[in-house]
């Protein structure tokens, strides 16, 4: 799994760089660079890799798709690091952007990368249609904007020292972090032009992974250490966060999120020996805390 997960990531990484290089240079592409390659595990485009395995999408599409992702997911860090955010001065073991480069430019590179991630959608290197690049497009900027990622964030500041109901905690987090998980399982559907009723299938199956990450994402903060972390952990409780983990407590968080991934793995089973892969990489999520 861990040999995948490294592949997966130094190509996403290659192509990343690449595309970058290939940009005209501006004061921004120091700050853009830090935030994008700051030792992320590229789960998300392994994800996107392990669907499309499903499907036979070409290896070389889904590693620039899942660069997109990866550019909307470094602009959503960049800007939760924020004082006005989350206030996170460390990110995976690092000065977190704002802090290293200063605030305006962090929210300047983050905006940056989030439209370069369709930039990325539209370049000549990805060889599908162009009707199929445009519903990408539309699936990515519903997930990343007040439908998905930034709705989210949202939600999770405005829910901190409230009691907040399970279906309301649940839906946050799925914007927050389900939502892109559900492009990165929907793509190769909708590359494969698959029914609607098949696409929302794996955007549901993307939803629940999104769930399980963030579970196993609060286990960390709550049980993990500041190096497993690579930032500051407890932080959650302190200020308050409404998180599954305070609403069901430790235990009943870690049952919750195994009936999730035995509900992920039974939906998929119809796929057969080929949802191998999908099942190592949640595996691999449940098991980032230990």
């Amino acid at each position: 799994m861990k040999s995948k997960l490294i592949k997966v990531a130094k190509d996403t990484n290659s192509f990343l760089k690449n595309f970058l290089k290939k940009q005209k240079k501006t004061e921004l592409i120091p700050a853009m660079n830090y935030g994008l390659f700051s030792g992320g595990k590229r789960i998300r485009s392994k994800i996107l890799l392990d669907i499309g395995f499903l499907f036979k999408v070409d290896y070389k599409t889904l590693i620039i798709i899942g660069s997109a992702v990866e550019c909307i997911h470094a602009y959503s860090l960049i800007h939760d690091d924020l004082p006005c955010m989350d206030n996170d001065k460390m990110r995976r073991g690092k000065l977190s952007t704002h802090v290293k480069f200063g605030e305006s430019t962090a929210v300047l590179a983050g905006n940056s990368l989030l439209t370069m991630a369709f930039e990325i959608l539209t370049s000549l290197n990805l060889n599908i249609s162009e009707k199929i690049k445009i519903n990408l497009i539309k699936k990515l900027s519903e997930c990343s904007g007040h439908l998905g990622i930034a709705g989210g964030q949202f939600l999770d500041l405005s829910f901190e020292k409230k009691n907040i109901s399970k279906n309301k905690i649940i839906d946050m987090e799925i914007k927050k972090t389900g939502k892109l998980f559900s492009f990165c399982c929907m793509a190769p559907a909708i590359i494969k032009k698959k029914s609607l009723k098949e696409i929302k299938f794996f955007e549901k199956i993307g939803s629940d992974i999104g769930l399980l990450f963030q579970i196993a994402d609060d286990l960390i903060d709550l049980k993990g250490s500041t190096k497993i972390a690579g930032k500051k952990t407890g932080k959650d409780k302190k200020r308050g966060k409404a998180t599954l983990i305070s609403l069901l407590g430790h235990k009943n968080a870690i049952k919750y999120s195994n009936n999730i991934k035995s509900k992920i793995i039974k939906d998929l089973k119809k796929y057969g020996s080929k949802s191998k892969n999908i099942n190592e990489t949640l595996n691999y999520i449940l098991l980032r805390n230990k």
